[in-house]
């Protein structure tokens, strides 16, 4: 079906509820497939090609609302997905905070935002297969110590969604992307470790090279080999860029519209404060183009724009829907995300910490004793309270370099010591998904081991 009729479908959608006593409606349409594909010591083990579609509703009647979805796009499943948001609305509480946006909220991005390529929709399965063996011969090739392997993968995906409402907002974008992984296993003497890594991009263009990506994997597991415990002790500790970007989700909960209202986060009540050291900037940004959290519009219809959580160190803002904006008495700030039905709840665009200027090598190099973490294990994270607690492996730092692996650890602290104690911030970001970071040290934190 064309993106036209979509947006005519979602269209016919809003007027049946109006017509059946919706005072207001919005419609969401969604269609996507998918190829992924799964190798293990250069034999395809997986293979899977998988596609959905379906329409959601959801209906005001007032001040109450109703949802229902289907993945029948037949008028008669139409008609009856209508019929069914309808009834429901008339049996549930009136909540004075529902409703739409207001009208001059409305508005989607203009021009081309780099979300859809045609060169992802050309991939033969041949060539996807080829990429998941290459990923995975280039990490059994790399070291001696490689032993055995968790697969390489390939992975594309296809997709378009639709929104319109009762105000008269239509609009919709197509997506795409595609991904390679390895994931080895190294082995030195009774040490065996695993570890990987992968490349993603809406472009096949900004694809990492399979064997580039196999040889990181490699290298990562590698260097895990032989682990050893340390002592329980406070000692600096660096967070590399893939692990870091958790600690920016962490943040995005915390302020969060819904844990604001709702008294459920560290955060409440520090709007304006100084939150984090000055280093510390931390943007939510749906309009770069290319990137995986970028859109032209949010689920409600808003406009995707740029706003600033944390600016040096400064908590500028709360993200918002027109709902979580409605209780906190602010404005939407587009970040409105939905599945097909239900009411929006809140999501990121692209989030990540601004970068600095110090390479991960120089922000070792300031470090006397202390711990670089490559993996978190578990999570332990209270947003409520602040505080934090992971599992993890790495490496530690002695004299300014890394001197040995390390497993079986636990880092500790809270937000409220860990965010002022940030000191360094690297040069690396790199976006691989909607949420990134560069590499992060913080001064001090609690290491536990043996």
């Amino acid at each position: 079906m064309s993106q036209d009729n979509l947006e005519q479908l979602a269209a016919d959608v809003v007027r049946m509820a109006k017509d059946r006593g919706a005072t207001g409606s919005e419609c969401t349409v969604s269609e996507g497939s998918e190829v992924s594909v799964n190798v293990r010591m250069g034999e395809v083990e997986k293979l899977t090609e998988a596609s959905s579609r379906g329409a959601g509703i959801r209906v005001l009647i007032g001040t109450r609302t109703g949802s229902s979805y289907t993945s029948d796009l037949t008028m008669e499943g139409l008609t009856k997905m209508v019929e069914s948001a309808v009834a429901l609305a008339k049996y549930t509480s009136e909540d004075p905070f529902a409703g739409l946006p207001e009208l001059a909220e409305l508005g989607k991005l203009e021009g081309d935002l780099g979300l859809y390529s045609q060169g992802v929709a050309d991939m033969e399965t041949p060539f996807k297969i080829e990429q998941a063996k290459i990923a995975e011969a280039a990490s059994l090739e790399y070291d001696p110590r490689i032993v055995n392997s968790e697969g390489g993968s390939f992975g594309t995906y296809l997709g378009r969604r639709v929104f319109a409402n009762s105000l008269g907002f239509a609009g919709s974008y197509r997506t795409s992307s595609c991904s390679v992984s390895a994931s080895p296993v190294a082995k030195e003497g009774e040490s065996m470790e695993r570890d990987y890594w992968y490349s993603a991009a809406r472009d096949p263009k900004k694809l990492e090279d399979s064997r580039e990506v196999g040889r990181k994997a490699a290298e990562r597991a590698v260097r895990r080999l032989s682990p050893r415990k340390v002592p329980t002790q406070k000692v600096p500790v660096i967070f590399d860029s893939r692990n870091a970007s958790s600690l920016a989700s962490d943040l995005f909960d915390a302020a969060c519209g819904t844990s604001i209202y709702r008294k459920a986060s560290f955060l409440v009540d520090k709007l304006g404060e100084t939150v984090a050291s000055e280093l510390l900037t931390l943007v939510d940004d749906a309009t770069i183009p290319g990137l995986f959290g970028t859109s032209p519009f949010d689920d409600e219809g808003v406009p995707s724009r740029r706003t600033v959580v944390i600016e040096r160190g400064q908590l500028k803002s709360w993200l918002h829907n027109s709902y979580t904006a409605r209780k906190l008495g602010g404005k939407t700030t587009g970040n409105a995300s939905r599945g097909l039905s239900g009411n929006a709840g809140i999501s990121n665009g692209n989030l990540f910490f601004a970068p600095g200027t110090m390479t991960p090598a120089e922000m070792i190099k300031g470090v006397k004793r202390g711990l670089y973490i490559t993996e978190l294990i578990g999570s332990g994270v209270n947003i409520v309270t602040g505080d934090y607690s992971c599992g993890a492996a790495g490496m530690w730092i002695e004299d300014g370099e890394l001197a040995f692996p390390v497993s079986e650890i636990t880092i500790a602290g809270t937000f409220q010591q860990m965010l002022p104690a940030i000191d360094a911030i690297g040069n690396d970001l790199e976006f691989r998904s909607a949420i990134a970071s560069p590499t992060l040290r913080i001064a001090e934190m609690t290491v536990s081991g043996q």
